[in-house]
């Protein structure tokens, strides 16, 4: 369709032919022929290409009045541009960064996570929570499902009554992944009116949690190699797995405790 008011297409449907403008008649025509052959480039790869193959000179304005004049449109397989969603802002700071060899005593920096593992075709995730000077693991607790949040809560609030009653005043850095329990209002209520202050990992960037990351791994694998969890038959089983498994952790595994 022409992009022309109906007085000025009468108008110049009304000239006769020798006062029409032949150049443009003929750019016209020219711009239809390569668009036809190339339909998947746009008006200023066409005015190129008949600048190189068709010996003509025609500017990419000219051109492009012709195309807006036949009302061309490249036939890509990519499709209009879709604008991305602006980044959401992350619920906390990661106070920690690159720092975590300056960490120098005990409750400075508790760090949280959960890993999962199925056993005799049951699925279970385990949460933990370290302290990232002495590497002990001062809480632990497991659920039976998929999706289960109370393992979090109640690990979260040992870790209040352990701060409560060592009576630690300073400030304690938590610092966890932005899951959706750990992102949570009711997860970040608990920690309201108290001496913990929230850090969290940017997403898609585990390196933000090296520790988490590093004792999650050797946990697992030592877990099975070591203390056979694959062998155990049932919930109680797995428990008390983990149950020998901490305790060797926090007392007897060498390099834990500085």
């Amino acid at each position: 369709m022409m992009e022309v008011s109906k007085s000025g297409f009468y108008k110049w449907k009304a000239k006769p032919e020798e006062k029409r403008n032949p150049e443009r008649e003929k750019v016209i025509a020219l711009v239809q022929k390569v668009h036809n052959e190339h339909r998947t480039h746009g008006y200023r790869w066409v005015a190129a290409y008949m600048r190189l193959n068709c010996g003509v000179t025609y500017s990419d304005s000219f051109v492009f009045k012709a195309w807006k004049y036949l009302g061309l449109k490249a036939e890509t397989k990519h499709g209009p541009h879709r604008h991305r969603a602006a980044k959401k802002k992350d619920p906390f700071p990661n106070l920690i960064f690159s720092t975590w060899d300056l960490v120098d005593r005990p409750r400075q920096v508790i760090v949280s996570d959960m890993t999962a593992f199925c056993v005799w075709w049951t699925y279970y995730e385990l949460t933990f929570y370290f302290d990232v000077f002495t590497k002990q693991i001062l809480t632990w607790h497991l659920a039976g499902r998929r999706g289960d949040r109370l393992q979090y809560t109640e690990g979260l609030k040992d870790i209040l009554d352990i701060l409560g009653g060592e009576h630690i005043t300073e400030p304690v850095i938590l610092h966890t992944d932005q899951g959706s329990v750990y992102s949570s209002f009711a997860y970040n209520e608990l920690i309201h009116d108290s001496v913990i202050l929230r850090s969290m990992s940017r997403v898609g960037t585990p390196g933000d949690n090296p520790v988490n990351e590093s004792l999650n791994g050797w946990i697992k694998e030592e877990l099975f190699k070591d203390l056979h969890l694959n062998d155990c038959k049932n919930r109680e089983e797995v428990e008390q797995c983990i149950k020998n498994y901490v305790l060797y952790y926090n007392s007897r595994r060498p390099s834990k405790v500085r």
